[in-house]
């Protein structure tokens, strides 16, 4: 039939009539966003040999503490592919903003499957200038004493309440 579109599938969810550049933009859900001059100065080779930026991407995610997870890295330009299979919905997360707060860094493309199935995903805030992990927890809970709720959710990438910094991307639990 002319003029029809065949519906899109994301995630088990069945979109129908949706045009195919948005159907591209559904199936792409899993780009995630981040300030590309923002992060830590872990990878100079971010642009140059990918192959070195891929081995030292997997060795920073050993040394915050997500140990050695099942997931292949690729580098294009400035953005890390991650695929493979995690364990749960927090490793996967923590892995994307592990990723993501990199110096250089601009996007992660999320690939990666969780075992047993997807949860509900936690939200996200982009650390502004003189945030606070207490300010963002008045502004997203209401409550500046669930500081520690932020904290705890995006631990091992930090490392003490105190150093956040402007551009850094944090997990907000629900």
């Amino acid at each position: 039939m002319v003029g029809s579109l065949q519906p899109a599938v994301y995630k088990g969810y069945t979109f129908t009539n949706t045009p195919e550049n948005l159907r591209t933009e559904i199936q792409n859900m899993s780009l995630i966003s981040f300030l590309k001059e923002a992060g830590e100065k872990i990878l100079d080779a971010l642009t140059s040999n990918h192959a070195s930026a891929e081995d030292a991407l997997k060795k920073h995610i050993s040394e915050v503490g997500l140990g050695n997870p099942n997931v292949h890295i690729e580098v294009v330009g400035s953005t890390v592919i991650v695929e493979g299979q995690v364990a749960n919905q927090e490793e996967k997360e923590k892995i994307v903003m592990t990723l993501g707060n990199i110096h250089g860094v601009d996007k992660v493309d999320d690939r990666m499957t969780v075992a047993g199935g997807e949860t509900a995903e936690s939200e996200y805030v982009e650390v502004q200038s003189g945030d606070t992990l207490s300010a963002i927890s008045k502004r997203v809970y209401g409550d500046a004493n669930q500081y520690q709720k932020i904290f705890e959710a995006n631990k091992p990438m930090l490392k003490d309440v105190n150093r956040i910094y402007p551009g850094q991307k944090l997990r907000i639990p629900r």
